[in-house]
């Protein structure tokens, strides 16, 4: 198993996701809510499997999540935990799902039923206005029995009940769909899912040590300068700082944080790291930024930090507010501890942020990104993006679009790319209304760090 100290120094948390193929797959959508989550899935095709998967995976991972509770079950009488592990409980909402279908398909007069509870079938059935029907339980340990022994019992029960199987066992489910035998396999919904990898996250150490984590944050009030020239009188530019300096106290106080006024266009806060990921939904809803361009008619830029120290956070909060207010401003970007950066932050719909590593270390690069008057940081996200969109030929008005900068910004960042021998114009686009060819450009120097 890795040291703790390992774990403690990356940003990721490796989990261990074992199950069947549907299942498993299933996880993988689920997954995209949980940025923190490195996931490693294992497929079992049989039981016999479990065993040797299981003992693999535990010296691999932090923390092991089990898609069946059958599965779960035989590798916890075979193998010693010594990490977190967990399974997903089938007694949510998918077994809501899977009776209420049952009720709506078939007369229910009597269920086979393995893997669950038979008090908590009666509580869901009596919820469902259910009362005249027989419950016809597998009794034995499910880790110690063949699957071919609970498929016998339920084969017995429909020829002499007629009764319809629930099920949690994906193999049983299969063998009783080729014998035509009415069922409802029984799988966890999403919010089930949600539910377990919460669970799951919370048990870790290197969360655990997370949620204490000091998050460092820096506003900027976008063109300031510019804001402030439309006022007749400082009196009305103080009203304005104060109104903002209100909503961000209010925001701040949701994080349970420390606002800090730096002075100029310019606040910090001081949080932990549990709290932000929270209230911002796992970095992806900042309401702040869209209620104060309502508002107040003025945009802000945010930047954060996570960071072992809190010099290193007050360090990637900076760089994460370059980031933002590269992009024109109105968003936010998080850079993490290992100087991977999240962002832009969405702020009025869910759309999935992009990741990339915010360091580029090609000493050529580096200086031809200096001789053009750009960012290292700048040019990492410009392939991050491109990268993406599996493009290096672009437009002015495509590049624009991907890097979402106005037309003039794009011709702009074109033409010292070209005077630094980055691009190369390789042809002209011809346009259907009147005016001149757009020039189609070539981003040499990230088809040359694809290689």
């Amino acid at each position: 198993m890795p040291s703790k100290n390992t774990l403690n120094n990356t940003s990721d948390i490796k989990i261990g996701i074992i199950g069947p193929k549907d299942l498993v797959n299933q996880t993988k959508e689920t997954l995209k809510s949980f940025p923190n989550f490195t996931p490693v899935f294992r497929l079992v095709e049989q039981d016999s499997q479990i065993h040797e998967i299981t003992k693999e995976l535990i010296n691999d991972v932090e923390v092991l999540m089990f898609t069946e509770y059958h599965a779960y079950n035989i590798a916890k009488q075979l193998v010693e935990f010594k990490i977190p592990v967990h399974h997903m409980p089938l007694m949510g909402t998918g077994l809501y799902r899977s009776l209420f279908l049952i009720k709506i398909a078939y007369p229910l007069t009597c269920l086979s039923i393995d893997t669950f509870d038979k008090k908590y079938i009666e509580q869901i059935l009596l919820e469902l206005e259910e009362v005249n029907y027989d419950l016809l339980v597998y009794k034995n340990n499910t880790s110690s029995s063949g699957i071919y022994e609970i498929i016998k019992f339920h084969i017995e029960n429909y020829r002499i009940h007629n009764s319809i199987v629930l099920t949690g066992i994906q193999d049983v489910a299969k063998q009783l769909d080729n014998l035509q035998i009415p069922y409802q396999w029984v799988t966890p919904t999403q919010q089930d899912m949600i539910v377990s990898f919460e669970r799951a996250l919370l048990a870790t150490d290197t969360r655990r040590n997370k949620e204490s984590q000091i998050v460092f944050g820096l506003i900027n009030i976008d063109n300031f300068k510019n804001i402030t020239a439309k006022y007749s009188s400082e009196h009305d530019v103080q009203l304005l700082k104060l109104k903002l300096q209100q909503m961000l106290l209010e925001y701040i106080k949701m994080l349970d944080g420390h606002l800090i006024i730096l002075g100029g266009d310019e606040y910090s806060f001081i949080t932990t790291r549990g709290i932000f990921e929270r209230e911002t939904r796992g970095y992806k809803f900042i309401p702040l930024l869209q209620d104060v361009k309502n508002e107040l008619g003025v945009t802000i830029s945010l930047g954060v930090g996570f960071g072992r120290t809190a010099t290193e956070s007050g360090n990637h909060a900076r760089l994460a507010l370059r980031q933002s207010l590269d992009l024109g401003g109105n968003v936010c970007y998080i850079v993490r501890e290992d100087q991977s950066v999240l962002g832009p932050v969405d702020i009025t719909t869910y759309k999935q942020y992009e990741r990339y590593d915010l360091a580029i270390t090609d000493p050529q690069l580096l200086d031809k990104a200096e001789k053009a008057g750009m960012s290292a940081s700048y040019m990492t996200k410009l392939m991050a993006r491109v990268s993406r969109h599996k493009k290096i030929e672009y437009t002015a008005q495509e590049l624009a679009s991907t890097l979402n900068v106005t037309i003039r910004s794009a011709n702009r960042i074109l033409l010292k790319w070209t005077d630094a021998e980055l691009v190369d114009i390789v042809g002209e686009e011809k346009v259907t209304h009147k005016g001149r060819p757009r020039r189609i450009y070539r981003l040499s120097f990230i088809e040359e760090e694809q290689r």
